[in-house]
This record gives structure tokens, sequence and C-alpha cells, in this order.
């Protein structure tokens, strides 16, 4: 069986992120998104604001005690929403195999791609260079054979690290591992372990499934898996692929239209090889085309052409004359793609907000 690759995506405090990248004054404070009021709590916070003690669900006024200075937004919903599908969207050109968790963590797995030399690591790393560049907020990345070690991967280094545990290292790893990084292992458990002499992953292998099981029924027999390192959840993907497109920053603009023209073919090359792997039966029903230009200001366009089945170089030519009205200007990115037909999608229940 192929070694599984999974990567585990977190957005760093999210919600203070979002509101530190578009009020830039707030990143010099230590800040808390919720808490207001008299008996508001603390949604999250900021670096700053954890440094003083401050932490998630902590009543605001317990907040304040710990930080005087504490400055307090109340949430956004809305924006934080369409900042997530953001970065949903980037994680879903690599892979269709994306599991959201939350609007800030998403499991990817990428076993199958090869992109990047089909190193997850060099996957990982793009994809947080992409979500800085784009969105402007950081995320941490774990890399990891499993879900469960690729998610104790990604807080290994917070915020905006990146770790990575290789097969090779999974066992001398573990080992090392404090139980309260286990999953499911809050205070009261860590405590019934502690009674029994663990204190480690290592220390939970010498004491042997049996008595796991015995004291922690079936928890007993996820902790003695987890303390080897194993997990064999799949990623579960809970929505259907609606596009597959292709992009490239250039290291150096593109002068003009006609440059464009000249990289156009190999992006269409690379689309076709991508609706190969991953979606060549699905009916094509708009082609798009999307345009960063060096001061960074982007466009898009899209036009319905259905009955393609393989999308070639002259069927994107008319989108980007029509979208480029001055030929002259320098581009950085250029990207292409399609969008689906799903009539006859089969009916499934959506997460509340993806």
């Amino acid at each position: 069986m192929p070694q599984r690759k999974i990567i585990h995506v977190d957005c760093d405090c999210f919600y203070a992120a979002v509101e530190m990248r578009d009020d830039p004054s707030l990143r010099e404070v230590p800040l808390a998104v919720g808490g207001d009021g008299g008996r508001g709590v603390v949604t999250t916070c900021n670096y700053k604001a954890r440094a003083f003690g401050v932490r998630s669900a902590m009543p605001g006024s317990e907040a304040r005690r710990l930080c005087p200075g504490l400055v307090t937004v109340p949430p956004d919903m809305a924006r934080y929403r369409a900042v997530s599908q953001q970065v949903m969207a980037i994680l879903r050109e690599l892979t269709d195999l994306v599991e959201p968790l939350s609007l800030d963590e998403a499991f990817l797995d990428v076993s199958d791609i090869s992109d990047y030399k089909g190193s997850a690591t060099l996957m990982a790393r793009h994809l947080r260079e992409r979500v800085c560049q784009e969105v402007g907020i950081t995320i941490s990345a774990g890399v990891a054979p499993n879900k469960f070690l690729a998610k104790i991967a990604s807080d290994w280094e917070k915020p905006d690290g990146l770790f990575v545990i290789r097969p090779q290292d999974v066992e001398g790893f573990v080992r090392q591992l404090p139980v309260e990084k286990l999953f499911g292992v809050g205070q009261v458990t860590a405590a019934k372990l502690h009674a029994l002499g663990v204190q480690t992953c290592g220390d939970m292998q010498a004491l042997g499934a049996e008595i796991l099981i015995d004291r922690f029924g079936k928890q007993g027999y996820r902790l003695h898996e987890m303390a080897h390192g194993r997990d064999e959840r799949p990623v579960v993907v809970s929505r259907i692929a609606k596009s597959v497109s292709v992009e490239k920053t250039f290291s150096q603009d593109l002068p003009d239209m006609a440059a464009c023209e000249t990289v156009m073919a190999s992006l269409v090359a690379d689309l076709n090889l991508r609706l190969s792997r991953k979606a060549r039966q699905k009916p094509i029903h708009k082609l798009f085309i999307k345009i960063r230009y060096s001061d960074f200001s982007t466009h898009t366009l899209e036009r319905v052409r259905e009955h393609i089945r393989e999308p070639a170089l002259e069927d994107y030519r008319p989108l980007l004359a029509e979208l480029v009205t001055n030929r002259e200007r320098p581009v950085r990115l250029l990207g292409l793609g399609v969008r689906f037909r799903n009539d006859d999608a089969p009916v499934t229940q959506l997460r509340l907000f993806d």
C-alpha cells in the first residue's frame, strides 16, 4: 500500500489575524476578538495577548484582569467566512481531497499528487506562501503519514510554522510525546494516566493495550493506537469539486500580453494533466482566466463554453483578449481553469459555513 501523505493546515489566531490584516494598528497591541461587555468571552486572541495568559473561551473580565491593556473587537463572522473560503479555495487547487474541520483548519490527502516533485513538504510550503501572499494571513502546517500526527505537527512550531514527521521518524517522535498532546486527552484523562505512571506515549506503550482498555474502555484502544503513531482514518471530502485550475506566479513580471500568450500553452497543458487526473468525466460548463498585474491588482473573467472535453489554447485566447485592455501592462500571475456543470450531482448536506 502506498505511503499516505497528509497535510494539516491551521490558520494562526484566525479571527484576530483577519482583524490585524484589515487594521494594521491592531498588530502592535494585545488583541482579543470577543470578550467585551460584562459577560462576553474571548473567541480568540493574538499572540501578544496570549503572552499575558489570555486564552480562547476565557471570560472577558478575566482576560482584562490578566492584561489591563487588552484591546477587544466584536466578531465579524461574515468577514471570517469569506476569508475562510479564500483559504479553502487555495487548498482545493492542490487537491480535491480536503476535509475542513472548521473555518480555520483542514486536512489534505496529497498522497497521489505529483506536483512539487510529489513532496508533501514542498506542497505545504507552497500553500503557506500562497495564503500569506494572497489572503494576507499566516497558516501553520504539519506533514505526516496520518491525520493524528499531521494535526500534532501543525501545532509544533506555531505560529507561522511548518513541521514534518517523516515515516521513519514516527517511532522516535511518538515515544517522547507527552500524553497531553493526544487528541481527546484533557486534564481528567491526563491525571488518570499520570496516576498510572504514564507521562509520555513511550510510557503508554510499555503499559500495554489490555490495561488501557480495562481503565478507559474504547478510548483505551484509541490511546494505545495513538501511542504507537497509528491512525487509519481517511480524509473525508464533504463537497463536490466545482472547478479545476492552474496558475503560475512569475519571478520576473511578464512584460506584455504577447508574453502571456507564450506561456499560456504550458498552462493549458498543465490544466489538462490535472483534469485527466481528477475530473475528466465531469461536464465542463465555463472557462475562466485570472490575471494579477505588477501592482497586485487581480482581474478574472469567465465565459460559458460547454461541449468542450479537453480545453485548448485557442479556447482561452478570446478570454485573454477580452480581459486585457492594456496590452503593455506587466503581469505577475496568470491562471486559467474550468468550472463544471453539476446538474447530476447528488444532493448532500454541506457544512454550515462551507
